[in-house]
Order: C-alpha cells, then sequence, then structure tokens
C-alpha cells in the first residue's frame, strides 16, 4: 500500500536506499494489521508524519505487475493507494529505508526515475484519474 502525501500542489516522494529511485510512502501489510493501521505505520515509520484524513485513491492489481527475487520467487503486486493529509509537516524526517524526502511539483514527476512498482500511480496522479479497479 501507498500514501499519496500532498503539500501545496507538490507530491512527497522517498528516495530508496535501496535503488537510489524515487517512490512514493508504503509498504506492506503485516498479518495482524488493519489496512488503516498499516497505512498509519508505514507513513509514520518512513516520514515521522501522522495521518489525520485518508480516501481511497485507486486500487492497482493488473496480473503484469509482478517482482521477482531471485531466479525462483516472482510475486504478483496488488497495491492499494490512499490520499492522506497530514497533521503537522514539521514533524517530517527520513527513515532508514530512505536518502531523502522531498515534494516535487507536477511539472516535474513525468521526468524522475521512479521505481516501477509505483510509476503507475504517479501517472494516474498527473493525469487526475482516480482508479477504482485496474
Amino acid at each position: 500500500m501507498v500514501a499519496v502525501i500532498e503539500r501545496e500542489g507538490a507530491l512527497l516522494l522517498e528516495c530508496r536506499a535501496d535503488s537510489n529511485r524515487w517512490g512514493l510512502v508504503g509498504g506492506i501489510v503485516e498479518m495482524d494489521e488493519s489496512l488503516l493501521g498499516a497505512l498509519q505505520r508505514e507513513v509514520m515509520e518512513e516520514t515521522g508524519l501522522i495521518i489525520t484524513d485518508y480516501s481511497l485513491f485507486g486500487t492497482f492489481s493488473d496480473p503484469s505487475r509482478r517482482i521477482q527475487y531471485g531466479e525462483d520467487l516472482v510475486l504478483r503486486i496488488l497495491t492499494l493507494v490512499y490520499r492522506v493529509e497530514i497533521e503537522d509537516f514539521g514533524a517530517m524526517r527520513i527513515s532508514d529505508e530512505s536518502t531523502e524526502l522531498r515534494f516535487f511539483p507536477r511539472a516535474e514527476l513525468a521526468a524522475l526515475d521512479i521505481v516501477e512498482t509505483h510509476r503507475h500511480v504517479v501517472d494516474a496522479y498527473l493525469t487526475g484519474a482516480q482508479i477504482v479497479l485496474e
């Protein structure tokens, strides 16, 4: 799951420490978590920010969305994307998973090197489309 976090018309992305590429804030849902609990935890862990409100931006479930780990493990990716409101941006900080957090204006997003699993979400964000089911 990932969070669309905006401030003054710009989108928050993190430069991932594992690839030095840009991505949205987010991660996996643990077995004992609700979707909201996972969203709150991931945003807090990766940015230090507290969510005050959220709404579903879209679900991305195209069967071609896959990640391969080594030679034997291929996983299909289902991504739930939430647009979130933040309590106070003054608490923002990076985590061990990233090297930088930065707000990008819309005009700069298309040219960024964004991880494959988030590129289609950013493209939907740029077109203004809400994806209910893909």
